[in-house]
């Protein structure tokens, strides 16, 4: 064959449109076609080039004619489907319309099917070679098997298109749907200047189909655009108020009444959906169905026979009914206004109620708008009445929600509408609901969301709508999220409580916005609700990554952020858990020396808010609040590195700590680096915060101190100083609580206290115990445990001098109405003063001389068998103290128990068992100490058996009480220790329950 050869130039064409073909359907991503179609369609191309060059041998052999004839069908098939599939994607084009290309998806595919049967029927004219027909019977049977249609989401679209034609619907809003759904599935925006250039575009193509005498094609497309045309894209607001102007200026005043063919026959009412007999007559649809359903065969008119199938719709007289109807509901619209300046309520309600129900079509709402009724409405928001308001609000809700033009033009040139609006946040209920949902309409539109930010207090109330918990809170949080485009709006929400936005700046801003937000939130007083709810919304994790931000600013109000967030408690445990103080304390050791002086106070008091927090964790919660013992050493070291600011925190950042369960270990480790040594200067301190800090810290130090470390320093004097003139309780009782943990036996320090007037001074705290306040507990506590060192036995002058100030009764006042604590420490010294109390009474003297002559005899103590007083001999008797500590028997701090039974233990010791024993039993006081034997407290149980073991001995009080101290003893020797276990087998012997010579226990 030579190279002229026509067959030669027919393969190669051949070839190469396939191989185009191919390559278009295999790269065509668009949606509009069905895929898996076109990837099968492909394939086949791709499989039928290397069949082809197989017919490059049969060329000399077979007719050139038939050849070349199939090989140009071959190339036509192949060049209609690779344009038809390429025209469904031709969205570079700026001259193609899109929304042609969706509406004529159908097309199309008929056209790629055509071309996918002509490729099947080229191949089989072709002489193949038999080793190729297997291969190339393959490939028609895939052609075969292959359906082209428009993809799913394309294909609703077309329905929904078809039935609105045939339907002849004429809803605007029904249009604007649809063309919306069509321009997603085309790509198009729904910018309505873009929408009018692609239905110029739809304009063009189907002038174009008509010059092709596609009319089939033509009229359906004419069909289309005249429905999309009903949409707002096509006309702007401007004009679509011009046409209704001028059409309404035309109408008259008064509506007309509908003309007789309007009505049915049947119901005597205007037709929705008039039919039409084969005898001319028409009925409303639904009317002459229910006449068939009833069992009637003929016309309700001329009773000849008549069936549905007869019935066709009668559209010329359902299209002049919609005229006629339009022409009065203009009129009515337009005559309405009048009413609303009328003063009666019910008629203006009434008059919203019927504008309400014009409200429900789409172009209706067009005409209450063009016949200026949104200024009416919104003065209507001034009114008085609540009903009159919520009915304006729910018209204006629904101008609002479905026309851009309409908030764009119309509402936000109004006067006051927001001012209005807002104002309805704050009323009741079900205005509020209906204010939220028109601002959430509004602000879609840009002009009015900057308006809407603006007025005053709009964000504080959107903010407690939040929390309304119904329709409106849902709204309103969907309303702050579209103001949230403004910084400045984002700022009013945080200072209204709301965060939300205010975090995601933080996390996603640029710098400036994050300086902004997180100045916002540094300088906000924050209630607890709003710290726990910033911390659960992701706050800290925002904030810690803030911290380590190059710009000083922001890392200084990140801190400070967290400073303010730290002081509720259950924050500073999060924050423990999330290894918040890591970078807070590399903050205070790089930059306490620097110039950011302030963003090192900040971190100081952070870390003490976050550390003070951890008092509230649980005992099975182990947290690691300082890494390392250098940790330790080096944060301590700071208070004599730093300024007061730091050093205040720091301080009580470590008084927080000794009040850990870990606080033993603590304490040793600051003692092992000279703590106390460094605190007592401060305690000295020029600076009232700092000194109160130490103190209170040195005060947690000083359990078993060595009282000689204090008594080499000035720190007494001072401590005394405090108790007499500081006006601050907390550093009073800190002193105080220093003076209590001295050891009671190192007596130049109590001598000292003494000449220093010191004792005055903690007795004048227990006299003023009686004006009461729990602001003074502490103090009266550490008051009264001061209290006994100053009335050991060993001291009688110390306890003389205590007596002589009148402590006596200020102890009593304790028993009956002190803490617990200070009921103990009441206790301890009525029981050292009455340990002398033996030793201190008068003898009695015995009467001599005349009896008429001798002086009355004086009271004899039936306790001390001498003259007693309280003054003298500190008698517990004298005092009426006995029954105040009877009464201390039955209180349920078990401490307290047991410094009562040291108290009254004194009564009965060896001469005085027998009148002690007597006096206890007259005040009621041997059943409350049977009863401790069940005290959960070892040391309780010893010394109620101690007690009893004495009383026992007495046979009297084993008649009497012998029975009910029997079981309470059993159960000790079963469970107690073996001390209390070897008392309880001593008194069951004196029961006579055991041997006397019993060593069993």
């Amino acid at each position: 064959m030579t190279e002229e050869d026509p067959s030669d130039d027919s393969l190669t064409a051949a070839s190469y449109l396939i191989c185009r073909a191919a390559h278009a359907i295999a790269f065509n991503s668009d949606a509009l076609i069905d895929r898996q179609a076109l990837t099968e369609l492909s394939s086949c191309l791709l499989h039928t080039l290397p069949v082809l060059r197989e017919l490059e041998d049969k060329l000399h052999s077979s007719s050139i004619s038939t050849i070349a004839t199939a090989l140009d069908a071959l190339s036509k098939a192949a060049e209609v489907a690779s344009a038809s599939a390429s025209s469904s994607i031709d969205f570079e084009s700026s001259r193609r319309s899109r929304l042609y290309l969706v509406i004529s998806s159908r097309q199309t595919s008929r056209r790629l099917s055509c071309a996918t049967r002509d490729l099947y029927v080229a191949l089989s004219l072709l002489p193949f070679s038999s080793s190729a027909l297997d291969k190339v019977e393959a490939i028609r049977d895939r052609l075969v098997a292959v359906e082209f249609r428009a993809s799913s989401a394309v294909e609703e679209v077309l329905d929904k298109i078809e039935s609105a034609v045939c339907d002849q619907a004429s809803d605007r809003a029904y249009a604007n749907h649809i063309l919306s759904l069509v321009a997603d599935v085309s790509g198009v925006s729904h910018d309505p200047l873009t929408l009018r250039v692609e239905l110029d575009k739809l304009r063009a193509e189907v002038a174009e189909s008509r010059e092709r005498k596609d009319l089939a094609e033509a009229v359906q497309m004419d069909q289309i655009v005249s429905f999309l045309s009903i949409s707002d894209a096509v006309s702007s607001f401007r004009e679509r108020e011009e046409r209704y102007l001028s059409k309404r200026n035309r109408l008259g005043n008064q509506p007309l009444q509908p003309l007789q063919p309007f009505l049915c026959p049947i119901t005597g009412d205007v037709m929705d959906e008039p039919v039409e007999t084969s005898f001319g007559h028409t009925f409303e649809k639904s009317a002459i169905e229910k006449w068939f359903a009833e069992g009637n065969c003929t016309c309700p008119l001329t009773m000849t026979p008549l069936s549905v199938d007869d019935l066709r719709p009668n559209y010329t007289l359902k299209k002049s009914i919609e005229e006629w109807r339009e022409r009065n509901r203009i009129i009515t619209i337009a005559n309405l206004k009048t009413m609303f300046e009328s003063n009666d309520e019910q008629e203006v309600l009434h008059s919203l109620d019927r504008l309400a129900e014009f409200c429900k079509e789409d172009s209706h709402r067009d005409w209450i708008v063009f016949e200026n009724y949104l200024p009416v409405l919104v003065g209507l928001l001034e009114r008085k009445s609540l009903e009159i308001r919520c009915r304006a609000l729910f018209v204006l809700y629904i101008l609002a929600r479905d026309s851009d033009d309409t908030k764009q033009e119309q509402l936000a040139g109004i006067d006051k509408l927001i001012e209005f609006v807002v104002m309805s946040l704050g009323r009741r209920s079900e205005e509020r609901k209906l204010a939220v949902a028109l601002l959430l309409e509004l602000s879609r539109t840009e002009l009015i969301r900057s308006k809407i930010g603006k007025a005053r207090g709009c964000i504080f109330l959107l903010v407690t709508t939040t929390n309304d918990g119904n329709q409106a809170a849902t709204d309103a949080t969907l309303l702050l999220e579209n103001l949230s485009y403004l910084d400045e709006n984002v700022v009013k929400m945080a200072k209204a409580n709301y965060f939300k936005p205010l975090l995601r700046c933080l996390g996603s801003g640029n710098d400036d916005v994050k300086k902004i937000m997180v100045t916002t939130l540094a300088e906000i007083e924050l209630p607890d609700q709003s710290k726990a709810a910033l911390l659960r919304d992701g706050a800290l994790d925002v904030l810690l990554h803030l911290v380590k931000h190059s710009d000083p600013d922001i890392k200084t109000m990140a801190v400070k952020s967290l400073q303010s967030l730290s002081t509720l408690p259950e924050n500073g445990v999060k924050m423990i858990s999330e290894g918040a103080l890591s970078p807070l304390l590399d903050l205070l050791r790089h930059h306490h020396y620097t110039a950011y002086h302030i963003l090192s106070e900040l971190a100081a008091t952070t870390i003490m808010n976050i550390i003070s927090s951890a008092v509230d964790l649980k005992d099975d919660e182990s947290l690691i609040l300082l890494k390392s013992d250098d940790d330790i050493f080096w944060l301590f070291s700071l208070v004599n590195l730093t300024g007061p600011s730091i050093q205040r925190s720091i301080l009580r950042t470590f008084y927080a700590l000794c009040h850990l369960t870990s606080a033993e270990d603590i304490k040793y480790k600051l003692k092992q680096c000279n703590a106390i040594e460094v605190l007592i200067p401060h305690c000295q301190n020029n600076n009232i915060l700092v000194r109160l800090n130490a103190i209170k810290l040195l005060s947690c130090l000083t359990e078993d101190i060595d009282a000689s470390v204090l008594a080499d320093s000035s720190c007494l004097q001072t401590l005394q100083s405090i108790i007499k003139t500081s006006k601050d309780d907390e550093e009073i009782a800190a002193s105080m609580n220093i003076i209590s943990n001295l050891p009671a036996d190192f007596l130049q320090i109590i001598q000292w206290l003494l000449e220093g007037n010191g004792l005055v001074a903690i007795i004048q705290f227990l006299k003023n115990a009686k004006l009461g306040g729990p602001s003074k507990n502490d103090i009266i506590e550490n008051a009264a445990r001061a209290l006994c060192h100053f009335t050991i036995p060993t001291n009688f002058e110390c306890q003389k001098k205590a007596v002589q100030a009148g402590v006596i009764s200020d102890l009593l006042h304790l028993l009956a109405c002190g803490t617990s604590l200070s009921k103990r420490y009441a206790a301890i010294s009525l029981a050292q003063f009455s340990e002398n109390s033996f030793k201190l009474t008068k003898p009695v003297e015995k009467p001599w001389g005349f009896f008429c002559c001798a002086a009355a005899p004086e009271e004899v103590c039936i306790v001390h068998n001498g003259v007693c007083s309280v003054e003298q001999s500190f008698c517990l008797l004298e005092a009426e103290a006995v029954l105040p500590l009877v009464r201390l028997l039955s209180e349920p701090d078990i401490t307290v128990n047991e410094a009562a039974l040291i108290a009254l233990s004194t009564l009965i010791v060896d001469e005085r068992l027998q009148s002690g024993s007597k006096l206890l039993f007259q005040m009621n006081g041997i059943a409350p100490i049977i009863k401790l034997l069940n005290s959960e407290s070892p040391d309780v149980q010893v010394k109620a058996a101690l007690v009893l073991e004495r009383i026992f001995r007495l046979e009297e009080y084993k008649k009497i009480y012998g029975a009910s101290a029997q079981m309470p003893l059993i159960c000790i020797t079963h469970k107690g220790n073996s001390m209390v276990r070897a008392l309880a087998a001593k008194i069951l012997a004196h029961l006579n329950v055991l041997h006397e010579q019993s060593s069993y226990f």
